[in-house]
């Protein structure tokens, strides 16, 4: 910080020959004073403007970094949310894969057709797609619809178990009770619509935090 510095000029009057300050003793007094006065004005102008300068100095820097830390922000959430929305897409993909099969392959066991090698082989590996992609959606959240994530693969496997195990009945001869199937296939499209309809209202929400 700058020290001002006060001077004090002290000037003795000589008084002249009739003991009365001459007119130039006067002028140099006063041309005294007057410089002491604009030194001492321009170093209080300087602190000042130093002073000023260093706080607006501060306010811009500290106005930059809000910006930033904004804009940083914005840019974070926009991330997450593209990654949460190819997130929910891959799991609404994979549950329409295993929701064809089972539409698919249903009518034909009712009918009375086992379940051969191949068509065994596809439901494991289209559920077992299924949780994979229900497992990445943990990682983009928020917990609430990962939950319903996990609530529509289990039903869904489960529909895929239960269709497996009239499979096997009726091609050992059997008689199958349907209303398992049935239920379990209502619950499995009701868990389908609470999740795609909680998962659009988070992809449309700009305010839905990240976590």
């Amino acid at each position: 910080m700058a020290q001002v510095v006060w001077v004090a000029v002290v000037v003795e009057p000589h008084p002249g020959e009739d003991g009365v300050v001459s007119e130039v003793t006067g002028t140099v007094v006063a041309a005294v004073i007057a410089f002491a006065a604009a030194v001492i004005g321009a170093v209080i102008a300087g602190v000042y403007a130093k002073r000023g300068a260093e706080a607006g100095g501060r306010k811009a820097v500290e106005a930059a970094l809000a910006g930033v830390h904004g804009q940083a922000a914005a840019e974070h959430w926009q991330w997450v949310r593209s990654q949460r929305h190819q997130a929910f897409a891959a799991l609404l993909d994979a549950y329409a894969v295993v929701d064809e099969a089972v539409v698919r392959i249903a009518p034909e066991v009712r009918a009375g057709a086992g379940l051969d090698e191949a068509t065994g082989r596809e439901l494991r590996e289209r559920t077992i797609e299924l949780k994979a992609k229900t497992s990445r959606l943990a990682l983009w959240g928020p917990n609430e619809v990962y939950q319903l994530a996990h609530a529509l693969s289990r039903k869904s496997v489960a529909v895929i178990g239960v269709l497996m195990q009239a499979a096997g009945a009726s091609s050992a001869g059997l008689t199958v009770d349907w209303s398992n199937f049935d239920h379990a296939r209502d619950e499995m499209i009701r868990s389908y619509a609470a999740f795609l309809g909680r998962a659009g209202e988070i992809i449309r929400d700009p305010m839905q935090p990240v976590s």
